[in-house]
């Protein structure tokens, strides 16, 4: 049967492009760097302590970058303990005398430039010390040299103050640091009403002070005279010196953050920061009470993702975690795969995956409360991270070794991190903590095992053998139609994945239209593009690295991330996102209340025309918002029932519009999504559906076609069958963790939600509602173009004309009748004429053969407007 020819919109046409001022987005901003700390393990303070992490961050400037000035660097800084003999110097002269040096608070401060605004940010800093009875000693203008500052970064220089703050009566250490924390809060967010952009605090402690700036380690010591005073002292030091790899630096940028110092990236930030959105709208603290409201946001406008990782670290050490128990549950090791853990360990790590997915990425990271001081690295151990220690109770940690220079015949151990590991100096116990002894301690805490014991259910995968045989042939045929399958897709995408069991394998490229530019209607899964590690950000191999990935995934209402009971763990735990029938069935049939589940039509009615797919899907937000409400945890979008007068909607938007409504509406982690679908099957179809927030897929017609085809070629063998089935979803996983793996992402759990992703052709106001945060830097079609898409491939399906075989689309292969190729065989044979011949008129003929043809790509889309001459 012919292919329709469906003509696209005018691509020039302003309503389908929409293109913003610039391409560059911030939230795309990543940096590589060099980190450490210095410790006392004993917890004396000195000068000592200080020189030696200047020393270190000085030895890690080639890690960072410089500008032309020779000056101005990406960041670099220090965050130390609040040094007391300087700071009891400084209020004497104020006439303030201290009975406890723990009472001190000190407040660094970044003014605007400007002194008006200095002024209305002062006035709100004292106002809110006021409001919560922070008693305030006094201001103190920072000592610095800006003669150490190239000339970018003098252009910039923010006005530098200390607050200098006392204890609220009745309170203790710990409530102390909350309410400084609050007070923080509080600012930050009058600030930006302001609209004061900048302003910033890099610390507001009676704990840790942090100096950073805009330069070059070198010019550390100089610039903040501080550092050079002998009163200065700590008993530990983090450093940090940065290189951002494609960022504008800033002085706000730079590091450490108010607990830790960050070398890596977070390849799963987009998923952090929505599930982070979404947890923050539904949280509750014993520890908080009334205030935790206090709390939003939990991320910094405008943060980097150390920045964020920052934010989330410095939430759950406040509400009562342990520093080193919180790196444990935003950045676990991998203990998916690890049946020799300890179980008491592994119940800890599973417990605390039903509260948090792994910030995944390359990362060596050291961190302090201010009282531990510690380091630990990603799951695959992508960064380096080495240490010493010495018989006077030195310990060295930093990105190489040798950034100190230590007497040899003192260091009594050195060794290196591994993946996922850690080490911690506790100074106020005194004590080194190796990997083991931290996580013992921390694993016992509490009963994690036994909660997980009680509490989750485990949704063990079934062999396929339960599968519904196949409906009719022409039955089928027209529902593949529907759902946009081509015969390309059975032969050459399908079979190779049942019959061999892995992903079909390509070499030509792809030469076809954007989807937004084609003349057929395409899967709004073509509309986006996968993406993968890049610049300092190294892939993982899935296959040597198995043990490191992980697709377990976990269904149902999650807890308050600031909070542990056994309830938490009440979860419903998938080996595999792919779901056969028969355990989707079993998933929706399932007696506990707790997890009850409700399934939503995707489709919506063929007489409405393209607007019908609009009120479908704001239908489809509300049922799972009043499901949500009615306390159903697992909400099965399903697009079965597509019929004559049923149109299916694409499920990818239908996932995206349904987690970003609940998110949006405060509801986000109150259920997760499950997909029921016929238009899923294959890798990239996968990927995208997980990657926008659903937990486990269910192909039913993908196994539908995989069983026939199967049976039909193996003369009905059940057996055969049933590994052609089991071939299929091996293929898949194999596929998605392919995927994970472009990326530097190791488990689904981070995977989810990523939206690892950039989109190309689709309209602001389609990504705003359904896509949110995923770059889109054209504009594209909307509603109503998508629309008009699947009712083309409906009324193929159910026209009038019986659909006895599937079209040959040409995606894959030419076809005169198909889908446009940019090098098709007159163009090819004009291109070989030209070449072979040496002829003009042959290259002509060549080039207007290309010039004439319809734009395929964003670069047929520019023409050259004549300008004046450069002089």
């Amino acid at each position: 049967m012919p292919v329709p020819h469906i003509e696209p919109l005018p691509p020039a046409d302003p309503a389908r492009f929409a293109f913003p001022r610039t391409l560059y987005r911030p939230a795309e901003d990543r940096a590589a760097c060099g980190t450490g700390f210095v410790a006392s393990i004993a917890g004396e303070r000195s000068h000592g302590i200080l020189r030696m992490a200047v020393e270190a961050v000085i030895n890690l400037t080639h890690r960072g970058a410089v500008s032309a000035d020779g000056k101005t660097g990406d960041g670099a800084g220090i965050l130390t303990q609040i040094p007391h003999p300087l700071f009891r110097r400084e209020l004497l002269g104020l006439g303030v005398r201290l009975e406890r040096e723990a009472d001190l608070g000190v407040g660094m401060i970044f003014f605007p430039r400007a002194p008006e605004g200095q002024r209305l940010c002062r006035t709100i800093i004292e106002g809110t010390l006021t409001r919560h009875g922070i008693r305030q000693f006094g201001w103190r203008p920072v000592p610095i040299d800006p003669d150490a500052l190239g000339a970018k970064a003098l252009a910039t220089l923010p006005r530098m103050e200390q607050v200098l703050m006392g204890r609220p009566p009745g309170t203790d250490d710990v409530g102390y640091e909350r309410i400084l924390y609050l007070a923080r809060k509080e600012i930050e967010e009058q600030v930006r009403g302001e609209g004061m952009k900048e302003f910033y605090i890099p610390s507001f402690s009676h704990r840790t002070v942090v100096y950073k700036g805009l330069f070059v380690a070198p010019q550390l010591p100089r610039f903040y005279r501080d550092l050079a005073d002998p009163l200065y002292t700590t008993a530990l030091a983090v450093f940090h010196q940065r290189y951002s790899t494609n960022t504008f630096p800033t002085w706000f940028l730079a590091q450490p953050f108010r607990m830790l110092g960050h070398n890596g990236e977070i390849n799963t930030l987009q998923g952090n920061q929505n599930w982070m959105y979404a947890r923050e709208k539904e949280l509750h603290s014993a520890v908080w009470g009334t205030r935790v409201d206090r709390l939003r946001p939990f991320l910094s406008p405008g943060g980097s993702d150390s920045a964020h990782l920052d934010n989330v670290l410095e939430a759950l050490v406040l509400s009562g975690r342990d520093i080193r128990h919180a790196f444990m549950m935003l950045i676990p090791e991998a203990w998916e795969n690890m049946p020799q853990m300890d179980p008491a360990l592994r119940g800890f790590y599973e417990y605390h995956a039903c509260l948090s997915e792994p910030w995944d990425g390359p990362a060596a990271i050291a961190f302090t409360d201010g009282v531990i001081v510690g380091a630990t690295l990603d799951r695959n151990g992508l960064r380096p991270a080495r240490y010493k220690v010495t018989a006077n109770g030195i310990v060295v940690m930093a990105s190489e070794v040798g950034v100190v220079d230590l007497d040899d015949a003192l260091v009594i151990e050195k060794g290196r991190l591994g993946p996922g590991k850690m080490i911690a100096v506790d100074t106020a116990r005194g004590l080194l903590l190796h990997n083991d002894e931290t996580k013992r301690e921390m694993a016992a805490r509490r009963p994690y095992r036994e909660w997980v014991g009680k509490q989750m259910v485990r949704l063990t995968p079934r062999r396929p053998a339960a599968l519904a045989v196949p409906g009719a042939s022409t039955s089928r045929t027209r529902l593949q139609r529907a759902f946009g399958y081509t015969a390309e897709e059975i032969s050459l995408v399908l079979t190779p994945m049942f019959a061999e069991k892995k992903e079909p394998v390509g070499s030509m490229g792809d030469d076809t239209p954007l989807a937004v530019l084609s003349r057929r209607p395409r899967l709004l899964y073509s509309y986006f593009k996968q993406k993968f590690a890049q610049v300092t950000n190294p892939p993982i191999d899935p296959l040597r690295e198995q043990i490191v990935m992980s697709l377990g995934t976990y269904v149902g209402a999650r807890g308050s991330l600031l909070e542990e009971a056994p309830e938490a763990a009440r979860l419903i735990h998938l080996e595999s996102p792919l779901l056969y029938d028969h355990e989707l069935e079993a998933l929706r049939r399932m007696q506990d209340p707790l997890f009850a589940s409700v399934t939503l039509s995707t489709c919506f009615a063929a007489a409405d025309g393209h607007v019908g797919l609009e009120r479908a899907l704001r239908r489809l937000t509300e049922e799972a918002s009043r499901a949500v409400d009615e306390g159903k945890p697992v909400l099965i979008l399903s697009d079965r029932g597509v019929d004559a007068e049923a149109v299916p909607m694409p499920m990818l938007l239908a996932v995206g519009a349904v987690v970003h409504h609940l998110i949006r509406k405060g509801k986000g982690m109150r259920a997760d999504v499950v997909v029921e679908t016929g238009e899923a099957w294959e890798h990239h179809h996968f990927a995208a559906l997980i990657g926008y927030g659903a937990a486990a897929v269910n192909p039913y017609l993908a196994l539908q076609t995989v069983a026939a085809v199967a049976a039909e070629e193996h003369q009905g063998d059940a057996a055969a069958v049933e590994k052609a089935l089991g071939n299929y979803r091996a293929a898949v996983e194999k596929g998605i963790l392919k995927i994970m793996s472009k990326m530097g992402i190791s488990a689904l759990a981070s995977y989810q939600g990523a939206q690892i992703f950039e989109i190309i052709g689709l309209s602001e106001a389609v990504v705003d509602r359904c896509f949110v945060g995923t770059p889109s830097k054209v504009g594209g079609v909307g509603l109503r173009e998508i629309g008009e898409d699947c009712l083309a491939r409906h009324r193929e399906s159910f026209g009038p004309a019986e659909a006895t075989a599937l079209p040959h689309a040409g995606y894959y292969t030419y076809r005169a009748s198909g889908e446009q190729h940019a090098f098709n065989p007159p163009m090819v044979k004009a291109l070989h004429a030209a070449v072979r011949d040496g002829d003009y008129s042959h290259y002509r003929k060549y080039a207007d053969l290309v010039n004439a043809r319809e734009p395929l790509t964003l670069r047929d889309l520019l023409r050259f407007r004549p300008g004046k001459p450069i002089p």
